[in-house]
């Protein structure tokens, strides 16, 4: 395994989560899930390649690289989503491309590849770089008070997606949409004893039934956005609502009906946002924590950007925004667990797998493995200065192998041209006693907040 280069300090590092470095039992591991899912991971995490244990269900936590090489791409169709996580998303996403599996999930992939390609993200970009001006207008506009960046950048990418999906054509209330999987994710991504039990699907889990009202008006006011736009017809600059109604799959020949093209839709909305609003506000969060390297990317940002805010043809031009971005996304990953159920018995790390085993990639660990980090909780973006010295299974961020994130490309674009927008117009300082706290859910979030103060520059 390749060690990544990093400065080597004796500074405090940026906020990290303590992980358990005693057995929890069954009670323990649920009692530290429901409040922060990290907490559950044994500190020997960040210095072995493999651990395995038992509580309710054989698992097993992999962290080295091969062996995810083999989860994710050899041998993929051992291993899909576990049942734990479809049965969170699948009342509120069906069976769209997150949740889907076998010929199902590939003909909606090969039809909904083409919307993502770099041609459509720069023609996205506009989009992009007119909600980066509204948030500098709101930031600017607090003064000398302290603003909290997670609530600013959730408000910033929001807008951002309402308007790549609809084009702010009035036919779909996405605020409410919003708050709608909100509240269902609040209450059904707490892990539930019954999954860690591993007692069978049909049996209630309480949590997920309390806001099924709420998703299924949800999906009524997007199925009728759908048919209002078939109506309609595509605009002058497709969105991604047109593009994925004209996506057909090059093999089948299909295209999504209304219910696919809403499952979808509702994915990009949740996934399209909230993760690059969570990798913009740690990435805030980190420039605030070293002044030096903002000075820098401010520089950088600077001599590149020639308008009111960064274009998507900018964006690429910008390699240390891009660093920071990468370094925000290894230090605090959207998706800190991925989990998986083998099928068939398999061997990983010399270890037998058994069918029915879940097979966890703690992709937090991953990133803050000693193995293949050096100072691993070190906030360092010259480590992403040379990608090639990078592992490929050491890092990932969006996953990797055939079901790698499709709009992986849409969530960097938009995050370097939204950081580097803010950097030109604001020097960022922590409020102190005031840190985030990482927890997770069902995504990684700074608890209480990303509070910073914000100066002209």
């Amino acid at each position: 395994m390749t060690r990544l280069p990093a400065k080597s300090s004796d500074r405090k590092p940026p906020v990290f989560v303590p992980l358990a470095t005693e057995p929890l039992g069954l009670m323990g591991s649920l009692k530290a899930a429901r409040s922060n899912l990290l907490s559950i991971l044994p500190e020997i995490a960040v210095r072995q390649p493999m651990v395995s244990g038992q509580t309710g269900i054989r698992w097993h936590m992999i962290m080295d690289p091969g062996a995810i090489r083999r989860v994710l791409l050899e041998n993929v169709d051992n291993y899909p989503k576990s049942k734990a996580t479809k049965n969170i998303l699948r009342p509120a996403i069906g069976d769209s491309l997150f949740v889907a599996e076998g010929a199902h999930w590939r003909w909606q992939r090969r039809a909904a590849a083409p919307v993502f390609s770099q041609r459509n993200m720069l023609a996205l970009a506009p989009f992009m770089s007119a909600a980066a001006l509204r948030s500098v207008d709101r930031v600017a506009a607090a003064g000398n008070r302290a603003v909290d960046f997670q609530d600013e950048m959730v408000r910033t990418t929001f807008d951002v997606i309402s308007e790549v999906t609809f084009s702010g054509d009035g036919s779909f209330d996405a605020d409410a949409v919003h708050r709608a999987i909100d509240l269902y994710i609040a209450e059904a991504g707490k892990v539930s004893l019954l999954d860690m039990l591993g007692i069978p699907d049909w049996v209630p889990r309480p949590g997920r039934m309390f806001s099924g009202k709420a998703v299924g008006k949800m999906k009524a006011v997007a199925d009728e956005a759908i048919e209002a736009r078939r109506t309609r017809g595509a605009g002058d600059v497709p969105d991604l609502l047109d593009l994925l109604m004209a996506g057909v799959d090059p093999e089948t020949a299909k295209s999504m009906n209304t219910s696919e093209l809403r499952d979808n839709l509702l994915t990009f909305i949740v996934a399209g946002h909230e993760t690059t609003a969570l990798t913009l506000a740690w990435s805030l969060y980190l420039c605030a924590y070293d002044q030096g390297i903002q000075d820098q990317a401010r520089a950088e940002a600077s001599s590149v950007i020639k308008g009111e805010a960064a274009t998507g043809e900018e964006a690429a031009r910008m390699p240390l925004i891009r660093q920071i971005v990468d370094e925000a996304l290894r230090l605090y990953p959207p998706a800190g667990i991925i989990s998986r159920t083998a099928q068939e018995a398999d061997v990983l790390c010399a270890r037998d797998i058994r069918p029915g085993d879940t097979v966890m990639i703690p992709i937090y660990a991953l990133h803050r493995n000693h193995a293949l980090w050096e100072d691993p909780n070190a906030f360092d973006p010259g480590r992403f200065a040379d990608r090639k010295t990078v592992d490929r299974y050491a890092y990932l961020p969006f996953g990797d192998g055939p079901r790698i994130c499709i709009g992986a490309s849409f969530a960097i674009q938009e995050a370097v041209m939204i950081l580097a927008t803010l950097l030109t117009r604001f020097h960022f300082e922590p409020v102190a006693g005031r840190d985030p706290d990482p927890v997770m859910i069902l995504t990684l979030r700074p608890e209480n907040g990303v509070w910073l103060t914000a100066r002209p520059v």
